[in-house]
């Protein structure tokens, strides 16, 4: 380790269901930080899900389990029989588990640890309180579950303020913001000309929860030429390109893409939508320097969109989607500062560094080690 940038004198495990490739630089930035290692478990996805996975971090042990798939949809749940394995053979000082209460394994391990008298930290999206007796039968188990963390970490204030909500101490709730990119270079990308065409990019896995059926709708109504580049793949990718070829055959749906061609299509794009659930790529789209419009929907996209960068829509909501679809495209050189909004709260607030201090903030605070 370098410079001012904190670190963990411990070894910690990190368990997560599974991989997922764009999680591997921040895996590594936090791997940096903890001196004495850091151990990665995970098993793999469900054929459905369509994630690409890693199987491997540089600086960091990965210890490839077997997940055990149960039910699905409201009533999913997970078994990871190799966790208390792994961590006899690790043997962390502290521990970092997903904050899901359907990873049934993860009260096992919570116990492992506790009766080392080593603690446990949550992380997670958050703690939903709505209501219906969905909520009443979560909320009954969360209660429990939320009891075994030492300490919670939460991906937005949205879901900081639930698991505070929910009775846990606030003192031991830390808010890492969710982020796959490190600060970005001090020049974001950049021009916005009347000429230069209006390119409106998505990236995501392409399923009905991200709604991109409502983007090529919206599209379909500004009256104006815009390039839609959809950017994955998934179980809808049939279904949404019939759809665009009977309302918005200009949309091009271009798979999965990745590294210099990825950056290459950020670069090039005027605006980035995500109409759905998410969040990680509008960080990185904010990385590259571009305003962003964006569906409210788990909590995390109210700390990323501000009225200086972009639009925060209500999820489901065609008509206030294409309006500021409209209103963005209408005005194309006001995108400019917009962007450079964006770029400037990935700087300073939004980047996988800011989310590795916090992570290394929460070890300190539950083991009492390293500086404050």
């Amino acid at each position: 380790m370098t410079g001012e940038f904190p670190f963990f004198p411990g070894k910690v495990g990190l368990q997560q269901r599974v991989l997922p490739a764009y999680r591997v630089p921040f895996f590594q930035r936090l791997g940096a930080a903890c001196t004495g290692g850091l151990s990665l478990y995970a098993g793999e996805p469900r054929n459905e899900e369509a994630i690409l996975v890693a199987r491997r971090v540089e600086g960091v042990e990965f210890a490839s389990g077997r997940n055990v798939h149960l039910l699905s949809g409201s009533f999913y749940l997970c078994l990871q029989p190799g966790v208390i394995g792994w961590l006899s053979h690790w043997d962390p000082d502290v521990l970092v588990l997903e904050a899901n209460p359907r990873y049934l394994s993860n009260y096992a391990a919570a116990r492992w640890m506790h009766r080392r008298g080593r603690p446990v930290i949550g992380w997670g999206l958050g703690a939903s309180t709505g209501r219906g007796w969905k909520h009443a039968l979560t909320g009954w188990w969360r209660g429990p579950f939320l009891s075994m963390f030492d300490a919670i970490l939460a991906y937005s204030s949205a879901g900081a303020e639930q698991y505070r909500t929910l009775g846990f101490p606030a003192e031991r709730v830390f808010i890492a913001f969710n982020a796959v990119s490190p600060p970005p270079p001090a020049e974001p990308r950049a021009r916005w000309e009347e000429e230069h065409g209006r390119h409106v990019l998505f990236v995501g896995r392409l399923q009905a929860r991200k709604r991109v059926d409502l983007l090529i709708r919206a599209c379909a109504q500004v009256n104006r030429d815009v390039h839609l580049w959809v950017v994955g793949d998934g179980p809808e990718r049939n279904s949404l390109e019939s759809l665009a070829r009977q309302v918005y055959p200009k949309a091009r749906f271009l798979g999965v893409q990745s590294g210099p061609s990825l950056r290459e299509l950020y670069l090039q794009a005027d605006l980035f939508v995500l109409p759905g659930t998410g969040g990680l790529a509008v960080q990185e789209a904010m990385a590259h320097g571009l305003p962003v419009i964006v569906a409210e929907g788990d909590g995390t996209q109210r700390d990323l969109v501000q009225s200086s960068n972009g639009w925060l829509v209500a999820p489901d909501d065609l008509p206030a989607l294409a309006e500021a679809l409209s209103e963005a495209l209408a005005d194309m050189p006001r995108l400019r500062p917009m962007g450079e909004a964006s770029h400037r709260l990935v700087v300073e607030r939004f980047n996988i560094d800011a989310m590795a201090g916090s992570f290394i903030d929460a070890l300190r605070a539950v083991t009492g080690r390293g500086s404050p």
